[in-house]
């Protein structure tokens, strides 16, 4: 491998050569930062490998330049009420002068003690405790959960922070998900709350901005950079596989056989994954577009012998699933960048 390499496929991780979402990362700071925020939570949406996780970061950065807010990151894994309230007071725990004299904390059974009454508590009353001296303080809790799922632990959570709301807590949530599970989580009866909160689906990222980048970076012309551009589709994971490929074998290897270390790499990180959790009908549609750019709906009806009404039902999802759009009326086309040369090598 090539040094300094400016592009990475670490899941998450903010590479050096960033194409920042100013759009959607505005939108969120402005909404938290503001003084009677019309929402405290927001979701961020997203197919594998769109760049949820490096927004989540990147607003996240951006609201901690301002030294009122606390940023609590939570592992979707985990036990979220416990997590949170172990990890509150770390975060706490670094700000000088914070807590008043006297007041300790014992994580361990969560313990917590006030001077020389100590007493067992669970781990919501640790958290209100907290959040009480928080508010105080005229700071804010920013609580971050990456990639969430609809389990017995989300719905505790969910319903807690509501309390936490009414209550009139300065605390505030930002997550990611697929679009399986966070459907799955607002149309859970027992979240109404969250069916209300503002969705942030992500786009492709801006063709323009990765044309600029290539040519800055490899010093090509505007056509080659465009034509790069174009083979990502402006999938945040293509533009950076893409990249480091290029940057590693620009001098020794024709595109096309580039292209061919890029599959392999689109295979291995997400569309595995991606084709693994498609159902069966799912997956004959896929393939009977093919590897047309873009297909008429009528002729790919009669390629399946199926009716419009029904492929529409596919169609719709497929769509919120990020892997296929409409380019045009009565047209669909792949979402993804090179998706077809991949699975057809499944079946």
């Amino acid at each position: 491998m090539k040094r300094d390499n400016p592009f990475t496929l670490t899941f998450g991780k903010q590479p050096s050569r960033y194409i920042e979402r100013y759009e959607n990362t505005d939108t969120i700071v402005d909404v938290f930062d503001a003084e009677n925020p019309v929402s405290q939570t927001y979701l961020i949406e997203g197919i594998r490998g769109s760049g949820k996780t490096v927004l989540m970061t990147s607003i996240t950065k951006e609201l901690l330049k301002s030294e009122s807010w606390i940023n609590v990151d939570l592992n979707a894994t985990q036990n979220l009420m416990d997590d949170f309230a172990m990890r509150l007071t770390d975060e706490v725990k670094k700000i000088p002068n914070f807590i008043d004299k006297g007041f300790s904390i014992n994580l361990a059974g969560f313990g917590v003690s006030v001077g020389k009454d100590e007493t067992k508590r669970d781990s919501v009353s640790i958290i209100e405790e907290l959040l009480s001296y928080i508010k105080k303080k005229n700071k804010k809790v920013l609580i971050t959960i990456d990639e969430v799922v609809n389990d017995s632990s989300m719905r505790v959570f969910a319903s807690q922070f509501q309390i936490f709301l009414r209550k009139d807590y300065p605390i505030y949530l930002l997550m990611t998900g697929l679009y399986e599970n966070i459907n799955a989580i607002q149309n859970d009866p027992s979240l109404t709350f969250l069916l209300r909160t503002p969705k942030i689906y992500l786009e492709p990222l801006s063709m323009a901005q990765i044309v600029i980048q290539y040519q800055d970076i490899f010093g090509i012309s505007t056509e080659k950079s465009k034509e790069l551009a174009q083979i990502t589709k402006g999938y945040a994971f293509a533009f950076q596989a893409l990249g480091m490929l290029y940057w590693e074998y620009k001098d020794e290897l024709r595109l096309d056989d580039i292209l061919i270390k890029l599959d392999s790499m689109l295979d291995d990180y997400v569309y595995k994954k991606i084709w693994a959790a498609l159902s069966k009908q799912d997956k004959k549609i896929v393939l009977a577009i093919g590897e047309n750019d873009k297909i008429k709906v009528k002729d790919l009806c009669n390629k399946l012998d199926m009716k419009i009404t029904v492929l529409s039902k596919y169609r719709e999802r497929l769509i919120n699933k990020g892997i296929i759009y409409a380019p045009e009326h009565g047209y669909i086309s792949f979402a993804l960048p090179r998706f077809y040369n991949v699975v057809s090598l499944y079946e």
